[in-house]
């Protein structure tokens, strides 16, 4: 029996947690850079599943690394050791010269581990006195769900209601150097931050901003942790975000795009002071590091790295960029981005994000908005020049009026 996606999104609100608000299409088949609905419709996907999907959807490669070892073992727990976990550790090693990785699934698990370490770091190796151990975060950062995570969130609908909140986060503005200084105590263990807070409209910070953070981070003692879940592996046109400005975290958090789309996977890449803290038994999972996810991210890492993705998502980056800042709209208040990672905050008259990214749609591009007036695009690293000069032919018609709006 197939149904049309009126009958899918009747069963969706019927039966399912309404925590979503998703653009009222059904998505059936994707490739590459296009996803098509159950109706036929085809659409330049401008989101990659908030950059899960930096190699485009389904891709050949990984869809055969996946295929191949799902036929040999998938899953064995860390109670035994697998063939494939190694070759993953020397992967990411290689590419980002980290010394420690520890694998998990999901994004916010990564952010939860990497919180769990530096705490017991500042205990063991810096001296903060037992439940004194401090962590600086941005405001308007995004760095999960879980409850640990919202309880220092600066979002009301991300923390609101969930509460009590874990003590031991202090909350400063982000790209205000000057702010980090006077928030850092003998007490302070990390500082937690994205490089581009991107749920919050793709803010980036000024210039030179992370290279005083290096700085003040390693004068007092505190480990910097850099949130590259969405920036990373080639969004902004490197292949760590923490590249354009010359500096290295002392813990690095990637995820999404680690399995192309395919798998949960995340990892914490740090060093053995800080994941050194951790013994047998003090932290896992069950599924982190089994083998199927071991084998994907490292099919999902050869091809981004060996088909040239990265240096596509600065030139094709640049060429979005430099279109999206020459619409010709009133609407637009301001375009921000860097590499693949773009965003075009809406004046406060246009009425909202929301019915432009419902208007995007209906021309063939879906986006999403955030933040009320902010449109995000991130399109897979594999678009071309065709592709993104075609996609802002549309979204200047939609954004100078000339499209239907509801």
């Amino acid at each position: 029996m197939s149904l049309a996606s009126a009958d899918y999104i009747a069963i969706e609100q019927q039966l399912g947690a309404r925590n979503y608000k998703p653009l009222d299409v059904v998505l059936t088949r994707g490739e590459g850079v296009y996803v098509w609905d159950v109706d036929g419709n085809r659409y330049l996907d401008c989101l990659s599943a908030y950059s899960a999907v930096n190699q485009g959807h389904c891709h050949p490669k990984i869809y055969q690394a996946m295929v191949e070892q799902a036929r040999k073992l998938t899953l064995t727990s860390r109670a035994f050791r697998n063939d494939q976990l190694a070759l993953l550790y020397e992967d990411l090693a290689r590419l980002t010269g980290a010394h420690k990785v520890l694998p998990m699934n999901s994004g916010a698990e990564a952010v939860e581990t990497a919180i769990k370490a530096v705490r017991k770091w500042g205990y063991e190796v810096k001296g903060v006195p037992d439940g004194k151990a401090e962590i600086i975060v941005a405001a308007n950062n995004f760095h999960g769900r879980t409850l640990g995570i919202v309880g220092f969130s600066t979002d009301p609908d991300a923390r609101g209601g969930f509460g009590p909140f874990a003590a031991g986060f202090k909350v400063i503005p982000f790209g205000d150097a000057d702010a980090l200084a006077e928030a850092i105590t003998p007490n302070t263990v990390a500082f937690l931050v994205e490089p581009i807070q991107g749920e919050a409209g793709v803010i980036i910070p000024p210039p030179g901003y992370f290279r005083r953070v290096r700085e003040l981070c390693t004068t007092h003692g505190v480990t910097l942790i850099l949130d590259e879940i969405q920036t990373g592996l080639g969004r902004t046109g490197t292949f760590l975000a923490e590249e354009h400005e010359g500096i290295e975290a002392d813990v690095t958090l990637v995820g999404k795009a680690l399995s192309g789309g395919f798998y949960p996977v995340s990892a914490v890449l740090s060093n053995s002071e800080v994941l050194g803290v951790l013994k047998p038994g003090q932290h896992g999972s069950t599924f982190g590091g089994n083998p199927l996810a071991c084998a994907v991210a490292r099919a999902a890492l050869r091809v981004l790295t060996e088909e040239g993705m990265i240096d596509n998502a600065a030139k094709m980056g640049e060429r979005f960029h430099a279109g999206l800042k020459g619409l010709r709209s009133n609407l637009v208040r301001e375009v921000r981005g860097r590499g693949l990672m773009l965003a075009v905050e809406l004046q406060p008259e246009a009425g909202g994000a929301r019915r432009y990214c419902e208007a995007l749609q209906s021309a063939g591009i879906l986006a999403k908005d955030t933040h009320g007036d902010t449109i995000r695009f991130a399109p897979p690293l594999v678009i071309t020049a065709e592709e993104v000069d075609w996609a802002l032919e549309r979204i200047e018609t939609v954004l100078a009026g000339t499209a239907a709006v509801n």
